[in-house]
């Protein structure tokens, strides 16, 4: 099926997913079904649309409308920790040090004796205590026991009303133990979001739609369970219709500076071969006579 939708056109009460045409509803399937999602290029070559602009905003209105306000926070036994997501950055210090790659904030229920529950994941701004503690209050619910390494910026934790339990990886390793089988459970779910996002965008992502990315893969992670894929794709639909319209200029905007223009060029001559004294050649003269 082909599409000359234009990504401005969309219907005002159906623009998360342009559910207005057929192409919107395929779209919709195929962001639900995949086990891994569908890349923009992807979609736009199944779905024979116009453009890679269009087919690109139809993945990010559904991307922007994963997360229920009133879903909710997690409990129990939550491991929290960071990590970087983003390509190589040479010469970046070890530690939390900033650079060209985004801290993100991960955090997942433990099942007893063993397994995972539901996770978040969240780019913040640093590793302070305010950003951190800001993460955990929102994402875990109080009375939680609340794990994480020995960085100083989560001592507040208990004054927010969870048990906290720290654990050493300096201790760890003097005790000869692995320092990485501390926080089992945010490890792998920072290397299966790094996985997923390099296998199916190709590590083609960008600061400012991070965020996004991550509630797609927050909220496929929280259904993996789910053994009915058009329930995936009912719960979708049913996001998309309870949520406010959502605009391509709201979802192209950046915060990064763009680029100057080049000043325009000045006035053109001849190119250095033809740019030569004119030679005297009286019979050419004689000539046009």
């Amino acid at each position: 099926m082909r599409s000359h939708h234009n990504a401005n056109d969309l219907p005002e009460q159906y623009s998360q997913v342009n559910t207005g045409s057929a192409d919107g509803y395929a779209a919709c399937w195929n962001f639900a079904s995949g086990k891994d999602g569908i890349s923009a290029l992807s979609l736009k070559r199944t779905l024979e649309i116009g453009s890679y602009q269009t087919a690109w905003a139809m993945l990010h209105r559904l991307r922007s409308i994963l997360v229920r306000p009133d879903r909710e926070l997690l409990r129990g036994k939550v491991e929290v920790d960071e990590t970087y997501i983003g390509g190589l950055d040479p010469g970046l210090p070890g530690g939390r040090a900033q650079g060209k790659k985004v801290l993100t904030c991960v955090a997942v229920e433990l099942i007893e004796p063993k397994g995972f529950g539901r996770c978040r994941m969240a780019p913040v701004a640093d590793a302070s205590a305010e950003s951190l503690l800001a993460f955990v209050s929102t994402n875990v619910e109080p009375g939680a026991t609340v794990i994480t390494d020995a960085w100083q910026s989560y001592r507040g934790l208990e004054k927010k009303g969870y048990i906290h339990d720290r654990r050493s990886q300096r201790a760890a390793s003097a005790r000869g133990e692995d320092p990485g089988a501390l926080l089992p459970g945010v490890h792998r779910i920072a290397s299966l979001a790094k996985r997923w996002l390099l296998g199916t965008h190709q590590g083609a992502v960008d600061a400012a739609h991070l965020p996004s990315y991550l509630n797609e893969f927050v909220f496929r992670f929280n259904r993996r369970g789910s053994r009915n894929r058009g329930m995936l794709f009912y719960r979708v639909l049913e996001l998309a219709v309870a949520h406010d319209p959502v605009r391509y200029q709201d979802l192209a905007r950046t915060k990064r500076p763009k680029a100057k223009r080049p000043k325009p060029p000045g006035k053109r001559g001849l190119p250095p071969s033809l740019d030569r004294p004119r030679q005297n050649r009286p019979w050419r003269q004689h000539d046009s006579g």
